[in-house]
C-alpha cells in the first residue's frame, strides 16, 4: 500500500504538464485523483494514467476563471469519492509583459484563475478536510517573486506573491482544523516551456546555466514526486512554508 492509500486529491489543472505530473505521483502513492481541466480529452488521457498506476481517478470540467462555479465542482468530486484529502491548486491562466503594455483586463485575469480560484477552492474544501480530521492544500507559486530581474513578470510574481500569502494565512487559521497548507515554487519541462527551449536553444541554454542542479525539473519525477511526500501524514509538522522546487535557482531569503 501507497503512503496515500485511502486519500482522495483534487489537482487542478491535471490534464498536461505539471498537474498531469502532480496527479500522476499522487496515483503512485495510492491517492485516488479527482482530475480537473478544461479540455475533456486531455483529462481523460491523464485519467487513464492514473488508472494505470492502480489508482481510481474521475474527470471533472472546470474553467477555474468561472469561480462561482468552483464551490459546485468540489462538492461533486466529495460526492463521487467519499471525501477530499488533498487540493493542488495547479491551474492558471495570466498575463506576461512590460506593465506598460498590458491591459487592466489581462492583469485582472491572473489575480482571478490565480488567487481567487485558489481562495474559492480552499473554501470549498475546507469543511471536506475538516469531516476527515484534516487535509492537506499545496499552491502553487513562482520563484518570479523573488527573481533578481522582475521585468515581463510583474503581474504574474503579482499574482503568486498573493496566492503565498493567502497560503500562510490559511496554515495559520485553519491549523487548530488539522488541514496544513503550503505553497512550491516549480521549475519543470511543461508543455510551454519545452516549446520555447526548443524554440530558442540558446536563450534555454543560458536559463539552465543559472539552476545550480544543471536542469529543468521533470513534471513527475522533480515536482510531483515532491509534493506526493509534502501531503504525507509523515509530513504533519509543516505548515505555512514555501518549498523552492527549482534546482536552486531562487533565493528565497
Amino acid at each position: 500500500m501507497g503512503s496515500l492509500s485511502g486519500k482522495v486529491a483534487i489537482v487542478t489543472g491535471a490534464g498536461q504538464g505539471v498537474g498531469q505530473g502532480i496527479a500522476l505521483a499522487l496515483a503512485s502513492e495510492g491517492a485516488a485523483v479527482a482530475v480537473l481541466g478544461r479540455t475533456r480529452a486531455k483529462l481523460d488521457a491523464t485519467c487513464e494514467l492514473v488508472r494505470a498506476r492502480g489508482a481510481e481517478a474521475e474527470a471533472f470540467e472546470c474553467d477555474v476563471a468561472d469561480t462561482e462555479a468552483i464551490p459546485a465542482v468540489v462538492g461533486r468530486v466529495a460526492e463521487a469519492f467519499g471525501g477530499i484529502d488533498v487540493l493542488v491548486n495547479n491551474a492558471y491562466s495570466g498575463a506576461y509583459g512590460p506593465l506598460l503594455e498590458m491591459s487592466d483586463r489581462a492583469f485582472r485575469k491572473g489575480f482571478t484563475t490565480g488567487p481567487f480560484a485558489a481562495f474559492a477552492f480552499m473554501k470549498a474544501c475546507h469543511p471536506h478536510m475538516k469531516a476527515r480530521g484534516g487535509g492537506s492544500i499545496v499552491n502553487l507559486v513562482t520563484s518570479a517573486m523573488v527573481r533578481w530581474d522582475p521585468s515581463t513578470f510583474g503581474a504574474y510574481a503579482a499574482a503568486k506573491q498573493a496566492l503565498r500569502s493567502l497560503t500562510r494565512t490559511a496554515a495559520a487559521e485553519w491549523g487548530p482544523d488539522g488541514i496544513r497548507a503550503n505553497s512550491i515554487a516549480p521549475h519543470a519541462l511543461s508543455p510551454g516551456l519545452k516549446w520555447w527551449a526548443e524554440t530558442n536553444p540558446e536563450e534555454a541554454e543560458e536559463f539552465r546555466k543559472t539552476i545550480p542542479l544543471g536542469y529543468i525539473g521533470d513534471c513527475e519525477d522533480d515536482i510531483g514526486r515532491a509534493v506526493a511526500a509534502l501531503v504525507q501524514p509523515a509530513m504533519r509538522y509543516l505548515t505555512g512554508a514555501t518549498i523552492p522546487l527549482d534546482g536552486g535557482q531562487a533565493h528565497f531569503g
